[in-house]
């Protein structure tokens, strides 16, 4: 099955001059969901993993199955103000701003091995984020995997750069 087939491509979204990939033609097929979410955990087996985490909002839609079908734990790294609890918050630079994220400061026991798994990855900046997230909480990164890589953008090479670990499921090219 190739998943790239279940994406719908949307031109001058959320602004014009950006195509967007669009996930939710691939998980309303049960298939292809499916699929993606074997693919995610096969890719999981070449690393240690203690807990699970995404990134808000569309990366839980298959981290939450990955963990339920990996018997792991799974932590949400929320957007700024979401969660209840005490957190560690990382500020950092998107694509067309600022945002922030979050974690429970009671997530991660020390030295947790966490698989960070999104929907997408484009230039990276999310992702360090989630990675700082999670080394200031005295956990660390396994691996990232992301289904869609927006290759020519660089994020999964900037990752890679700074040592982490980066798998994904499809690629395109960015707009």
């Amino acid at each position: 099955m190739n998943l790239k087939d279940f994406i719908r491509s949307i031109p001058d979204y959320p602004k014009k001059g950006i195509l967007f990939r669009d996930i939710t033609t691939l998980i309303k097929n049960e298939k292809a969901f499916a699929e993606t979410i074997n693919q995610i955990i096969e890719k999981s087996k070449r690393y240690k993993i203690d807990k699970i985490a995404a990134i808000e909002s569309r990366g839980f839609v298959f981290a939450s199955a990955v963990s339920y079908l990996l018997k792991k734990p799974f932590i949400m790294l929320r957007k700024k103000n979401k969660l209840p609890a005490d957190v560690h918050s990382i500020d950092f630079e998107l694509e067309y701003g600022t945002a922030t994220i979050e974690v429970h400061k009671d997530s991660f026991e020390k030295n947790d091995s966490v698989l960070i798994i999104d929907d997408l990855i484009a230039t990276g900046g999310t992702a360090k984020a989630a990675a700082k997230l999670i080394e200031i909480s005295n956990a660390k990164v396994a691996a990232f995997i992301f289904v869609i890589n927006l290759y020519d953008l660089g994020g999964c090479e900037s990752l890679e750069k700074n040592n982490y670990s980066v798998e994904n499921l499809i690629e395109f090219p960015g707009h």
